[in-house]
């Protein structure tokens, strides 16, 4: 069975920091690049960061950049995204998409497809 399951999220003060994990499994995530994004009910979805297939290259959205980072463990088939400095507005559920587009600015798209779908994790950054 193929799944993607992101974990990580929870509650933290403004200041503080969170690692997400974003793991497949029943398939490899090695030659898709990723895209973290979020989204608040109601909403467009945010792209927040990206990775290429090859960890070479990676794209920040300005509200997270020098905040945010992103990585590979190609081995064991995760990606993560290393979030300090949160802040409240930070606060929503988080989603990783593999996909294999054109480049970045496609990969975030409000409108683009993933190939596989996760359930998401749930920031709450609150004092």
């Amino acid at each position: 069975q193929k799944q993607l399951v992101e974990s990580g999220g929870g509650l933290v003060q403004p200041g503080g920091s969170l690692r997400l994990s974003c793991a497949a499994s029943g398939f490899t995530l090695d030659h898709y690049a990723i895209a973290w994004y979020r989204q608040v009910p109601g909403k467009e979805r945010e792209g927040v960061s990206c990775v290429s297939s090859d960890p070479d290259s990676t794209y920040y959205a300005d509200s997270v950049k020098g905040r945010f980072a992103i990585s590979r463990d190609n081995a064991k088939n995760t990606v993560y995204l290393q979030m300090d400095s949160l802040e409240p507005g930070d606060t929503t559920g988080y989603f990783c998409g593999p996909g294999i587009a054109s480049s970045f600015v496609v990969l975030i798209s409000p409108q683009y497809d993933y190939t596989y779908w996760g359930q998401g994790t749930q920031v709450t950054v609150s004092s």
